[in-house]
């Protein structure tokens, strides 16, 4: 294993959250903070008399939001919440004896009475808990923090201003614009900004009690006052454990979630990896015919556009009692302070304020109906597996068979796109398509699908979003998988020219592997997101970093130029982040810093990627 020494940021918490802050106003805070901090490649740890009003649950969506916040990891030490925890699902006593009492001998145990000394960190950052307001964050990336006060006003400067990360680029006269359309026999109707899919999702924040229990009595107070949720709003609950459904049943709270179109559809990935499933077709052709800029809010960590879902352009994250707040009031485009989510019984106008819980109220909730025996029973029960699970017949074979035929391994694919002709081509029907995510044991699938984002913005294309560009030598307008072809059986490599934060919500290897088997050689970007530059690494691709201050526009590059990479004639030459000369076939020439960060990763180069490098070590030593 190799790896740069991170520098270490300190996060200093202190104070105390507000009466109904939820532990994702403070995530999503957070986030916003260290996105303008700049931590990518670094660790962030946090400290400081705040960590004693943070339950572990909290800390845990905090850290694991690191991706987002572009930090390599998110460090809470072990104190004695730490150790309540531990006893709370079900460890035994002593062996959260032996964890403190190891953690105390290496000093790595923080213990709020004894005297402390500042710690020493590369740089700094301070939290007053007590500053933190109620906030969503979107609508295309998790960092873009928005209180709720100013929601209103955000979401019209958001339809007004330039396509880009806030901005829709909508004309004044069609920002207000209603369609009123039928929904089986029911009048229906859509502006910019309604809400279609609201989603109680996400590994972390519905694995928290008191924002899980929040989302509950919101659900029950909302359903009391007669408060409905539009019908053609697409409503889920995935949550993060089993856990969570013995603790909501027990609080009495999860009928009225029920209720309100929240129902249980499973425990996994759900809506924030984009498997929130179709929306009724009426709904789909209503916001497509009409250009409408559909939202969805959602209790996930990650909001990138067409991620979600093809048709939500606008993507909100939110704590999972905004989710329901939201899908009552059935848009973004609302000022809870000064309108009312709905009308009530005896048509009476309910306010946030009127369904909103206390604090107090959600601790009083957690702690009779959390208990210490249901995290037991459901663990032991993960162990045992179910019926359906136990009935599977496991091949004996050293290696899984393989079907070259198959198509299928799991949300949806364009049925326009390069993929889809595919899948139809191999007599697989548009209504089972489902995702590149859960096809990503078929790498025909994958292969199309890459920058298949259909809010892509490609530059080649002058702004227009879409999964194509330019052939430049015949000025064609291909998709981009087409596109690549055509270059890779002309013999001709190819390069991408990226802004910053290139690979933003692309931890998976595949969105590199992809991008190698599409003939990309090279990336040039102002700045790339810490694991997808490994991972292009891993496939044999080589990263490229801008010099600061400078980008294809400051240099005055089109992308239609050819390029020449200015490589040390051997692998033995090169060094971990020299300069690298690039030149152009319209003679211009600029600096660039290669993105091999260790002499291992140059190694992995050297042999065309990791798995090549792995397999050969393997040869080697077998000999």
């Amino acid at each position: 294993m190799s790896m740069v020494l991170p520098g270490v940021v300190g996060f200093k918490l202190h104070g105390t959250l507000r009466d109904g802050v939820t532990a994702t106003d403070l995530v999503l805070t957070v986030t916003q903070m260290l996105r303008k901090h700049g931590v990518v490649g670094k660790f962030v740890e946090f400290y400081g008399r705040g960590m004693e009003e943070l339950a572990l649950a909290d800390r845990a969506t905090i850290a694991n939001m690191a991706p987002e916040y572009g930090a390599t990891v998110g460090f809470f030490p072990v104190d004695h919440i730490t150790l309540e925890y531990l006893k709370m699902t079900g460890r035994e006593d002593e062996t959260v004896s032996t964890i403190e009492a190891y953690l105390r001998a290496n000093k790595m145990f923080v213990d709020y009475n004894e005297p402390k000394i500042e710690p020493t960190y590369s740089s700094y950052i301070e939290l007053d808990l007590g500053d933190v307001e109620p906030c969503i964050s979107g609508p295309k990336r998790p960092h873009d923090r928005v209180t709720l006060k100013d929601m209103k006003a955000d979401w019209h400067a958001c339809l007004e201003n330039k396509i880009g990360f806030k901005g829709y680029g909508i004309p004044k006269d069609l920002q207000n614009r209603v369609v009123k359309f039928d929904f089986h026999g029911q009048t229906a109707e859509l502006k910019h900004g309604t809400v279609v899919i609201a989603a109680i999702t996400s590994c972390t924040n519905t694995s928290n009690p008191t924002v899980m229990i929040a989302s509950g009595l919101v659900a029950k107070k909302a359903y009391e006052l007669g408060l409905e949720v539009k019908p053609w709003i697409k409503t889920s609950l995935a949550p993060g454990s089993g856990v969570v459904t013995k603790y909501l049943l027990r609080s009495g709270l999860l009928k009225y979630l029920s209720d309100l179109g929240f129902n249980l559809v499973g425990y996994g990935c759900t809506t924030c990896i984009g498997n929130s499933g179709d929306l009724d077709q009426i709904v789909a052709d209503a916001i497509t015919e009409n250009d409408i800029i559909a939202a969805a809010v959602l209790s996930g960590n990650r909001n990138f556009e067409g991620r979600i879902h093809p048709l939500t352009q606008a993507n909100y994250l939110a704590s999972p009692p905004l989710v329901v707040v939201y899908a009552l009031a059935g848009t973004v485009d609302i000022n809870f302070e000064e309108e009312p989510i709905g009308t009530g019984k005896g048509n009476r106008p309910i306010f946030l304020r009127d369904i909103w819980p206390s604090s107090k109220k959600v601790s009083e909730i957690v702690h009779s109906n959390v208990l210490v025996d249901m995290f037991k029973s459901t663990y032991e029960a993960i162990t045992k597996g179910n019926p359906m699970w136990n009935q599977l017949v496991v091949p004996t074979a050293d290696v899984y068979s393989w079907d070259p035929n198959s198509t299928y391994i799991p949300g949806s694919i364009h049925k326009d796109s390069p993929a889809a002709k595919y899948l139809v081509d191999h007599s697989v029907k548009p209504g089972d398509f489902n995702s590149y995510g859960s096809r990503r044991g078929n790498y025909e699938v994958m292969m199309r699908g890459t920058f298949g984002n259909i809010r892509i913005v490609n530059k080649l294309l002058d702004g227009e979003p879409g999964p194509k560009t330019i052939h430049v030598p015949t000025r064609e307008k291909l998709y981009v998988y087409d596109a690549a072809m055509r270059y890779k059986n002309d013999g001709q490599d190819t390069i991408v020219l990226a802004g910053s934060e290139y690979g933003t919500g692309s931890s998976r290897d595949w969105d590199a592997k992809r991008t190698m088997l599409l003939g990309v050689k090279a990336v040039i970007a102002k700045s790339s997101e810490r694991i997808h530059r490994s991972n292009l690494v891993g496939m044999g691709v080589i990263p490229l970093c801008f010099k600061s201050g400078e980008d294809m526009d400051s240099i005055g590059l089109t992308g239609q130029e050819q390029y020449t990479i200015h490589l040390p004639s051997s692998v033995h030459e090169m060094q971990p982040g020299q300069d690298i000369v690039v030149t152009t076939s319209t003679r211009k020439s600029f600096t660039c810093t290669l993105r091999f960060d260790t002499e291992v990763e140059l190694s992995y180069f050297d042999h065309g990627g990791i798995l090549q490098y792995v397999m050969r070590k393997l040869i080697s030593s077998a000999h």
